[in-house]
């Protein structure tokens, strides 16, 4: 089995039964209000996605890349967006057909793995919201590249990125155990470790990899914050674990 289906059946566990926080769908009063006017979105735990950084929403074509769980692309469709979503959680997307269906709007939902070659057309999205997900895969080099491929020109890329300082501490971040960069498929102890424990095969990702490779795929970086993990010690001290980054193409 390939790693990233060991992730695909860990995320539709953590959703059955762990109430995973990033796959419970906003409820009809959210989606209300965004229709209003009145609405947030999230890129990293904590701090909502700058206003700015949106273009008008009206018909814009949308793919939330690895953003299932019925959380954002409901918001994006009720802003007037045209939306596809891309997840390679079964649970995820099953979350976001259940909202489409209960609020009547149509949206695109396509299972599949963000480490091949995206199953679209060049130029096919004006943005991609991509929130924290790619510390599930080893290469996020090709998600760059794929990013830009299917990006119109002008397209903007919004994503939440893990800073890999939370792969140094142990459970409870309070004692550093680890080495960087972490990586389960050259340590197989590591590998053995994180799948019994049902945590999925996770990777630290460096700013090289993360913004640079941005900017290598084609990007131009436009604007950038920092979050916490919004729990735990490491939250407690505002120590940065997240990247949020907007780039254009």
């Amino acid at each position: 089995m390939d790693y990233t289906d060991i992730n695909s059946k860990t995320i539709d566990k953590w959703i059955d039964e762990e109430n995973w926080e990033w796959g419970k769908p906003i409820t009809h009063e959210t989606f209300l209000e965004a229709k209003n006017g009145k609405w947030n979105m999230l890129l990293t735990p904590t701090k909502y996605v700058p206003k700015e950084w949106f273009p008008d929403l009206k018909d814009k074509k949308v793919l939330g890349l690895a953003s299932g769980g019925g959380q954002q692309m409901p918001i994006f469709a009720a802003l007037g967006s045209i939306c596809t979503l891309m997840d390679y959680s079964q649970k995820q997307i099953d979350s976001d057909l259940m909202v489409s269906k209960r609020e009547n709007y149509n949206i695109n939902l396509v299972k599949a793995d963000m480490t091949k070659t995206f199953p679209f057309d060049d130029e096919s999205f004006d943005i991609i919201f991509h929130p924290v997900s790619n510390c599930y895969i080893e290469d996020v080099m090709h998600v760059w590249k794929e990013s830009f491929r299917v990006l119109k020109k002008e397209g903007v890329l919004m994503a939440g990125l893990d800073n890999g300082i939370n792969y140094l501490f142990d459970e409870n971040g309070k004692e550093i155990k680890y080495k960087l960069p972490f990586n389960p498929l050259k340590d197989e102890s590591l590998l053995n470790k994180l799948i019994q424990n049902n945590d999925g095969v996770q990777f630290s990702h460096t700013i090289e990899e993360q913004v640079r490779g941005q900017l290598k795929a084609g990007f131009k970086l436009i604007d950038i914050y920092e979050d916490t993990n919004g729990y735990g010690i490491l939250h407690e001290y505002n120590i940065p674990t997240f990247w949020a980054t907007l780039s254009k193409k």
